[in-house]
């Protein structure tokens, strides 16, 4: 069994679909370690705010197969994968790690570079796991966020209630 992080986000009716990928990762994976729910702006073009957070799962898939696993929610949920990278998304889910894997499995860049670059991934990434070192970095998460230069982009958590009762 691999420990892998996952970075979720949508920009598209953006409660219902991050309610969704969590349902259907809860249902694929079982528990989950889930972090605060933020908003932030969009980054790379001009469009509506980001719902972002971290999942942390444990899976007996390998990357590819991952890979494979959360390109078909992402495309149960509306996601087009013929749209520019940087554009809307109803569904975005990203590996951002996989056990301690450091370089390019089955076309994916592990541990993904967004972890450092972006704070809607490293703030709830420390969050959930403060004390886990950065593959590559061997710097703990919390310190990394320490470290990260909040100036640069605008992130604040959002009120968030998942699963819904009832």
């Amino acid at each position: 069994m691999s420990a892998v992080y996952l970075s979720l986000g949508s920009n598209i009716d953006r409660y219902h679909h991050i309610k969704a990928g969590l349902n259907a990762l809860a249902d694929r994976f079982g528990p989950m370690t889930v972090s605060t729910v933020f908003e932030s702006e969009a980054v790379g073009f001009n469009g509506d705010n980001f719902l972002n957070l971290v999942v942390g799962i444990v899976t007996d898939l390998s990357v590819a197969q991952l890979s494979e696993c959360l390109k078909r929610i992402e495309a149960e949920h509306g996601r087009e994968r013929s749209a520019p990278k940087f554009s809307a998304r109803t569904l975005d889910i990203d590996i951002l790690t996989y056990d301690d894997c450091v370089g390019v499995h089955a076309g994916i860049r592990l541990p993904r570079p967004e972890i450092v670059d972006n704070a809607f991934v490293l703030q709830p990434l420390a969050e959930i796991a403060p004390t886990q070192l950065h593959p590559e970095l061997q710097i703990s998460y919390a310190e990394l966020w320490r470290r990260y230069d909040t100036s640069a982009q605008r992130l604040w958590p959002v009120e968030f209630h998942w699963p819904d009762a009832g």
